[in-house]
């Protein structure tokens, strides 16, 4: 009996085979049969739906691809029972029809062909193009037959229309296909996403309770279904905000102009946003400015600049920018470079002399470097600053410069650069003057003149003393007060004896 079976069994079994190919041709050319390809894309993207010869078939015909090829392609419903219609249709003579609700939107490639590709591309997509698709391609006496179901992938973000720096977001990603979602992956510019305290998901839906502008990309949904099938869509996530890092620190010298940034990442006008305003503040001094979208011709740029600054300047400056309802803010910090002198007024030569370079808001991580820009040594007759090439130049490393003794090679300008892990931040210049060094001076005919006005009135000074000591001379030789000067004796000249011996007889008479 056991023999017995076993002979049926052996004897049916090519019967059964037979039956079991038989009755899979059938349902694979029913036209109610599940595809054998499913395609996944998502509505307003473009989609292609593949129909092409293998490696081995395009070998063994591509003859017959050089003679009439005729590509027609319909569509039935998500229902495969309803009626199939005519998507697009390319006959022997290369007549192109289409449906009326694929015209601009379906083609085909017609180049293609003789490579053997004859794909369906639909751009853009619409929610209604899913379904089942079917394409049947007439080349030579060959036929080739597919059979593909486009499915539908949506990914929506919420709030709709522009999304702002800091404001929460969800993204929701879901797709038509009929099996149970089992799990979600979302990548960014490539890599997988974390999830953490600011990124979760859950069922298809991602939340961003800060979005950054760093998020900013493309976004991929990878869906995973009960039946292995993974479905994935891209979207491209656009975060209005400020560009550049998130608290930038502005140097600026004492006495210098500063110019603080407040950057928009793009141009609010690309979303269709023309209501933008923006108000400047200082948090230790107030309100300061405030101007609306189209300042300065700028439409995304909003800095502030103050033309001269000072100790009393600097501190944490904030940018609200205005968007409808909702405002963002960005805080910039001004940082002033300072020179500060041991020395308090005109530093004698031979002295010991600090300058200190310090900043009002240090973060730790700054470094200083001095060098002499220019030298006021004198060059013959001329003292004016001669520039330093850089040859020579000496760096000297700290925030303070030591100069002891202080001598004319140290007259000139002097340079403290702030450098930090990005490169130099900013810079201070200090003019070093020696008491007791002749100087340049830019007049020297006013020079010659007070010089001149100088030997005058020294000539003056003196030509007046000598007169005041000749008239005390005279005074005192005609003074009363001495008697015996009354009487003068006069020596007689030559030849003149009886003369003068007369007059001194009348002298004498008279003095009696």
């Amino acid at each position: 009996m056991v023999i017995l079976y076993a002979t049926m069994t052996l004897a049916f079994m090519p019967l059964s085979l037979a039956l079991l190919l038989l009755v899979t041709n059938a349902t694979s050319s029913f036209p109610g049969a599940a595809p054998k390809q499913r395609v996944w894309a998502k509505a307003g993207d473009l989609a292609v739906l593949p129909c092409h010869l293998s490696p081995q078939q395009l070998q063994s015909h591509w003859k017959q691809l050089y003679e009439k090829t005729a590509v027609h392609w319909e569509r039935r419903g998500p229902d495969s029972q309803t009626k199939p219609h005519m998507v697009l249709e390319v006959d022997y003579s290369g007549l192109l029809k289409r449906a009326r609700s694929m015209t601009l939107r379906a083609s085909v490639r017609e180049p293609n062909f003789r490579q053997g590709d004859f794909s369906l591309r639909i751009k853009p997509l619409l929610h209604d193009d899913a379904g089942h698709y079917e394409a049947l391609v007439t080349y030579g006496q060959e036929t080739l037959r597919c059979q593909l179901e486009l499915g539908m992938v949506t990914v929506t973000v919420n709030p709709p229309g522009i999304l702002l720096e800091m404001e929460p977001l969800w993204i929701i990603c879901n797709s038509s296909h009929p099996a149970k979602l089992v799990g979600t992956r979302w990548f960014h510019n490539g890599s997988l996403v974390p999830i953490s305290g600011r990124v979760q998901s859950h069922h298809g839906v991602l939340y961003i309770s800060k979005p950054l502008v760093s998020d900013s990309g493309p976004w991929l949904c990878e869906l995973t279904y009960s039946d292995d099938e993974k479905v994935s869509a891209t979207f491209d996530l656009q975060i209005l905000g400020f560009a550049g890092p998130a608290s930038p620190v502005v140097y600026a010298a004492a006495g210098s102009a500063a110019n603080l940034p407040c950057l928009l990442n793009r141009d609010p006008r690309d979303s269709g946003v023309l209501a933008v305003s923006a108000h400047w503040s200082h948090l230790a001094g107030g309100d300061l400015e405030t101007w609306s979208l189209f300042r300065n011709g700028s439409h995304r740029s909003f800095t502030l600049h103050l033309p001269e600054v000072g100790p009393g300047d600097a501190g944490q400056y904030r940018c609200a920018v205005s968007i409808y309802a909702t405002t963002i803010t960005k805080d910039v910090t001004l940082t002033v470079i300072t020179v500060t002198p041991s020395i308090k007024g005109p530093v004698a030569e031979g002295s010991h002399l600090l300058l200190i370079c310090s900043l009002t808001h240090p973060w730790g991580q700054e470094r200083f470097q001095w060098r002499q820009l220019s030298s006021g040594l004198s060059n013959g007759s001329s003292s004016e600053a001669i520039p330093r090439s850089p040859e020579a130049q000496h760096f000297y490393q700290g925030a303070t410069l030591e100069l002891t003794p202080v001598s004319q090679e140290n007259i000139g300008t002097w340079e403290c650069s702030v450098h930090g892990p990005e490169g130099r931040l900013g810079a201070v210049e200090y003019e070093l003057y020696i008491t007791g060094t002749q100087h340049a001076d830019p007049h020297p005919i006013l020079d010659g003149q007070i010089s001149l006005g100088l030997i005058l009135l020294l000539f003056l000074l003196l030509l007046v003393a000598s007169t005041l000591a000749l008239v005390t001379r005279n005074r005192r030789i005609s003074s009363p007060g001495f008697p015996a000067l009354e009487r003068v004796v006069t020596a007689p000249a030559p030849g003149n004896a009886k003369n003068s011996e007369g007059q001194e007889r009348d002298s004498q008479q008279t003095a009696c």
